[in-house]
């Protein structure tokens, strides 16, 4: 999503996998947008693609380890310049296959050709790969501007036409959208309009930039409704674990964090542990907030460090079991 970071990753004291095997079963799960249609609201998690096959199998364990939580998919990120590209690809394709978990394969512009991207969404198809997140995506490092590959796209919109051009409704496209504009957007109102012509293009779903206050995420529902924009807005929440690394993150995709909130992990800075408890507690607030009012979904990004939210998930599991009975019974 338009975050990306370096997580700890969690080890597992395994041989590095074979890549080239796999399940010889493709079999496509269900679509996402079908999934929000059917049991809103999803819960979901995203994470990051290592570099090295150890990695990889680190995640993939750590993944296949989340399959008893059941949730409604896993998305991964997309390296820019092919940096991560071939395991974003191999990785989503083996969630499907092998751990049978719906799997969202991010596809960004950033040095990719019409062609390139086109072998890539073909790939997936192939593989039984379904759900695609369309992003522009962020400059490469040591770019401070997003420039367009020569024979590529510049906006995330031309990315969804040529998607529906090339393989009309077999991908649903889930696309970006920013509670506090995106931050190379001057206004509010223009970032708006430039969400609606993306969702015109074809997206069936969004998927938000992380925020810390839910009002602000309820103010740019409502507007977004009010602009025509009808598909399901998947709410993006990061568990706070560490001050310096969340004032990074928030400088670079324009979020803020409330002043009571700061307050709070600043006075605790040098206490990994406080400042995670209250990171903690936070986010579960929020996300309960999120679903009492009719949230399509809630997207972790867990930065590859997955015990955080999955306490959180499991918490938000448990009390809406909790309430589904107390309503059953009444």
């Amino acid at each position: 999503m338009p975050i990306l970071g370096q997580g700890q990753l969690i080890g597992v004291d395994h041989p590095e996998p074979d890549l080239a095997e796999s399940s010889l079963s493709v079999k496509v799960l269900m679509k996402i947008r079908e999934e929000i249609d059917r049991t809103s609201p999803t819960l979901s998690f995203e994470f990051f693609p290592p570099k090295d096959d150890i990695g990889f199998w680190d995640l993939y364990r750590t993944i296949e380890s989340l399959k008893p939580l059941d949730p409604t998919f896993v998305s991964v990120t997309y390296g820019a310049g092919g940096s991560t590209r071939r395991k974003t690809i191999e990785l989503v394709r083996r969630i499907n296959t092998d751990i049978r978990i719906n799997s969202l394969a991010h596809l960004t512009c950033v040095g990719s050709t019409r062609e390139e991207l086109g072998d890539i969404m073909d790939e997936l198809k192939s593989s039984g790969v379904n759900n695609i997140l369309a992003l522009r995506g962020d400059a490469p490092a040591g770019q401070e501007t997003f420039l367009a590959t020569e024979g590529g796209f510049s906006f995330a919109n031309e990315l969804v036409e040529f998607i529906r051009e090339r393989h009309g409704s077999f991908f649903c496209i889930g696309a970006a959208c920013y509670p506090e504009c995106h931050p190379e957007c001057p206004t509010p109102e223009l970032d708006l309009e430039n969400l609606r012509r993306k969702v015109d293009s074809g997206v069936d779903f969004l998927v938000s930039q992380l925020f810390f206050d839910n009002d602000d995420f309820f103010a740019f529902r409502d507007r977004a409704a009010a602009a025509g924009i009808k598909v399901p807005i998947i709410a993006g929440i990061m568990p706070i674990l560490s001050v310096t690394q969340v004032k990074r993150f928030t400088d670079m995709c324009g979020a803020t964090i409330p002043a009571g909130l700061l307050d709070k992990i600043e006075a605790v800075e040098d206490d990994t542990e406080a400042v995670r408890h209250i990171g903690m507690y936070h986010s579960t607030r929020q996300c309960h907030e999120l679903i009492e009012q009719g949230v399509a979904g809630i997207h972790f990004y867990t930065l590859n460090r997955s015990t955080a939210t999955r306490a959180i998930f499991q918490e938000i599991k448990t009390a809406r079991r909790s309430q589904i009975k107390t309503g059953m019974e009444q």
